[in-house]
């Protein structure tokens, strides 16, 4: 409803844009013709004669009026209209199901027992004594009139605030899985109080309040005192303020000139492969098939072939029936067997992990990366079904509805960890999904993100978790610092600062704190429900207001280590490009039908995004090891700028192997078609 009101009066208005803009140009040459009078002390009517003719000028205003809308008007104003719409199931609606909720949303629940009440009594009027505490500041002036309680206005202000509260979890339904209480995501009351003890100590960063709270502030304090002697000084690297706005410098190319030189050197001696013989050389490799076991017998999956077919059918979005007509060996039927029977979340994730595992360890790897650091980003596909289920429209991709696929990769360019999600959620709230689930080795430690990623309450949760949260924040300075002491301490950088730290707040749920961070420790919540949670209704949720104190420290901090340090921009920088160029060869191996996503269910938009990793992932494997054997083949020739580094100590088989690593598969010239240990081959073009 709120959608739809919106939209009507942003259509109302665009139908009289040319009307009003013909009033808005009479309105500046009125305007022009009294202010000139007044400047040369001429009579403003004399004046105004000559311009306008006064009935003309008249029947202006008064069109001027008419399309003039309240300055406190409101989207609510055409909800009565809804209202017979609602009436066809409210009342079944509030009969079936029992709310609680915390003390706060009491009022609430006893205005939905007095409507209760009316329905079944099939009264209209609602009572004098009905409870109003829960109607908000916007929705007064239409639910209290002159007569008393308007019904419409009631019944909807409760049914919204309803939604608000089952949103966040302040209200709950006994039974559900989704509309719980928010206290029974987290570790339960009485395993908390025996364990608290022990999982404080064990915590790493520390979760004693007193620790944090004089670390941060003392550490606060020394760089908002630095960032301020730097920038009276003029002093700050690539940064400075021009008056009260903040400028920093983009960034400059820091690699050689004949990189790309280079590059194309080394990508000349790579064989040229199909990627049907590169997900099988790969394969051979990792065996990363095995990982996809029968669901009833456990078994993996003997047809290895068709469940690379089937996977490939879903990563490149070609189908399971197209699919098939371009094989000679598998049908529809067979393939959506395969998929019923071995393709599930888990063997992706195992098969994804034992993939990531191998690339790891090539030596070329590590000169991308620690494998320490990673970004996220979403990736936007189109939808191709009219009324989707968990897609849907977003401005930022324009008018059609949207799903994207969200996903973290790692400074060595692993994707590790994807997920549909729905274009309408910030990407902040699924950060923390891919860095505590990922079920791989690698160990993050730093993550990047753009400003879409980032919330003062993700700087919290990383920081607690120990995830250092480095995003590229658009308009810096217009995201204000936060300070333990007076702003007016700090000269220099004062328009940057936009409050205190309120340190009680923290101080009074901070245990409540310790028990959501040791929760999403121990698993017992998924990171990016309680994100969900937490913002789904700000205004009572205490935790939410904490972890947003506890989220101003950490970024006040991070955007002063910003603003003094180039290489950490350019780092955050590296680690998004790494991401944007793997959302470039998913969009290459995605290419049917503009890689639009016709799975209407999330199950099987999981199961697509995961698919397309696992294939990215397999290139990525393969391009790492052919690349690293043709940097050893340009260095045995002598090829000037490469230096010496370790080599494998293993096969690609997974038997030990004596420096140099033996070449993949069999003896390699740096031409011709990529090796297939199994001798097998997938019966596609």
């Amino acid at each position: 409803m709120f959608r739809e009101a919106e939209k009507k009066q942003w259509t109302g208005f665009v139908q009289q844009g040319l009307q009003v803009n013909q009033k808005l140009h009479n309105y500046s040459r009125l305007t022009a013709v009294i202010t000139q009078a007044h400047k040369e002390g001429c009579s403003l009517e004399s004046a105004i004669e000559k311009e306008f003719a006064w009935d003309a000028l008249e029947m202006d205003g008064q069109e001027a009026g008419r399309l003039a809308r309240p300055l406190d008007g409101s989207t609510l104003q055409s909800f009565r209209t809804q209202f017979p719409q609602f009436r066809q199931y409210t009342p079944k609606f509030l009969e079936t199901f029992q709310f609680e909720a915390i003390p706060a949303q009491k009022s609430l629940l006893k205005a939905l027992d007095a409507l209760r009440q009316m329905n079944r009594e099939e009264r209209t009027v609602v009572p004098s004594d009905a409870p109003r505490s829960f109607v908000k500041r916007n929705w007064a002036p239409f639910v209290f009139v002159d007569s008393g309680i308007d019904r419409c206005y009631y019944e909807l202000c409760a049914l919204s605030e309803l939604s608000l509260g089952l949103k966040s979890g302040d209200i709950w339904v006994q039974g559900s899985r989704r509309y719980r209480k928010f206290d029974s995501y987290l570790i339960e009351s009485s395993v908390w109080s025996q364990r608290k003890e022990k999982l404080l100590i064990q915590a790493e960063p520390s979760l004693d309040c007193e620790t944090y709270l004089t670390e941060r502030k003392g550490l606060l304090d020394q760089q908002l005192q630095q960032v301020a002697a730097l920038t009276r000084e003029h002093a700050l690297p690539d940064a400075r303020m021009e008056g009260n706005q903040l400028v920093i410098s983009p960034l400059t190319r820091s690699v050689p000139e004949q990189t790309e030189k280079w590059a194309e050197r080394v990508y000349a001696l790579l064989p040229r492969i199909h990627l049907t013989h590169l997900l099988e050389e790969v394969e051979g490799w990792t065996h990363f098939t095995k990982a996809f076991t029968h669901l009833y017998t456990g078994q993996s999956a003997p047809d290895r072939s068709g469940l690379l077919t089937a996977v490939l059918a879903s990563a490149t979005n070609l189908g399971k029936t197209r699919m098939a007509e371009a094989t000679e060996k598998y049908t529809a039927d067979r393939l959506a067997w395969i998929e019923d029977w071995y393709i599930r979340e888990g063997n992706y994730t195992r098969a994804l992990a034992a993939i990531i595992k191998l690339q790891g360890e090539i030596p070329l790897a590590a000169r991308w990366g620690s494998g320490r650091t990673s970004s996220s980003d979403g990736q936007a596909f189109p939808i191709a079904f009219r009324k989707p289920v968990i897609a849907q429209t977003n401005a930022k991709y324009g008018r059609d509805p949207v799903a994207m696929f969200y996903t973290h990769v790692s400074d060595r360019y692993a994707p590790f960890h994807p997920r549909a999600i729905s274009s309408t959620v910030r990407d902040a709230t699924y950060v923390l999904d891919g860095l505590l689930n990922h079920q791989t080795d690698l160990q993050i430690e730093e993550h990047y993100t753009d400003t879409s990623g980032y919330t003062d309450h993700i700087f919290a949760l990383c920081h607690l978790l120990g995830f250092r949260f480095a995003p590229r924040i658009r308009d810096l300075s217009d995201h204000r610092m936060f300070c333990f002491e007076r702003p007016s301490q700090y000269e220099g950088i004062q328009p940057l600062l936009g409050g205190r730290i309120h340190a009680r707040t923290i101080r009074e749920h901070w245990d409540d704190v310790a028990r959501l961070i040791s929760s999403l420790r121990q698993g017992t919540v998924t990171p990016s429900l309680l994100v969900s949670k937490l913002a789904g209704h700000p205004r009572q949720n205490h935790l939410f207001v904490a972890l947003r104190e506890i989220g101003r420290i950490e970024r006040s901090l991070f955007t002063l280590e910003w603003l003094q340090d180039p290489e950490l921009r350019r780092r955050v920088t590296i680690g998004l490009n790494k991401g944007e160029a793997h959302h470039t060869l998913k969009r290459a191996i995605r290419f049917y039908r503009r890689g639009s996503v016709s799975d209407r269910t999330q199950l099987d938009q999981d199961l697509n995004a995961m698919a397309l990793n696992l294939v990215v992932a397999a290139i990525t494997l393969w391009n790492t090891a052919y690349l690293d054997h043709a940097l050893q083949r340009l260095r045995k020739e002598g090829f000037p700028y490469l230096k010496t580094s370790c080599h494998i100590s293993r096969r690609w088989d997974g038997s030990i192997s004596p420096s140099p690593v033996p070449i993949i598969g069999k003896e390699w010239t740096g031409l011709g078609e990529g090796s297939n240990p199994s001798g097998e081959t997938l019966l596609i073009p």
